[in-house]
């Protein structure tokens, strides 16, 4: 078994508590699925949001997930000129057999441009 990183993000509408909430829930669940991941194999996740984004903690969106004993941290992402806003980005560190190669990364929701290389 090894440790890989899982990455992911999500565009939001607007700067809304449901919307944030319903994105982090709804990319968080993606990326475990399409990897086979289980809350067993979560090591920890790091989460970053736009400087625009006010409303709430992504982490908090994500207990709602019962991750209750996941280590959960979140920071700003940097305010890059002309870069898109409310977004918010995800780092899963999990345990996994999967090699790095057949991870699947998640974008969802117009986050697509971001990474359009390892978007599925």
């Amino acid at each position: 078994m090894a440790v890989r990183g899982v990455r992911g993000a999500v565009l939001l509408g607007a700067d809304d508590p449901d919307e944030m909430t319903e994105a982090v829930v709804e990319l968080l669940t993606q990326m475990m699925s399409r990897n086979g991941l289980d809350v067993d194999d979560l090591i920890s996740i790091v989460f970053t949001a736009t400087p625009d984004l006010h409303c709430a903690f992504p982490a908090a969106a994500a207990r709602t997930l019962d991750l209750a004993d996941v280590p959960l941290m979140c920071a700003q992402e940097i305010d890059v000129h002309g870069a898109p806003e409310r977004v918010i980005r995800i780092l899963a560190h999990v345990n996994t057999d999967r090699e790095r190669k057949d991870i699947v990364h998640i974008y969802l929701r117009g986050a697509e441009i971001l990474r359009q290389d390892i978007a599925q």
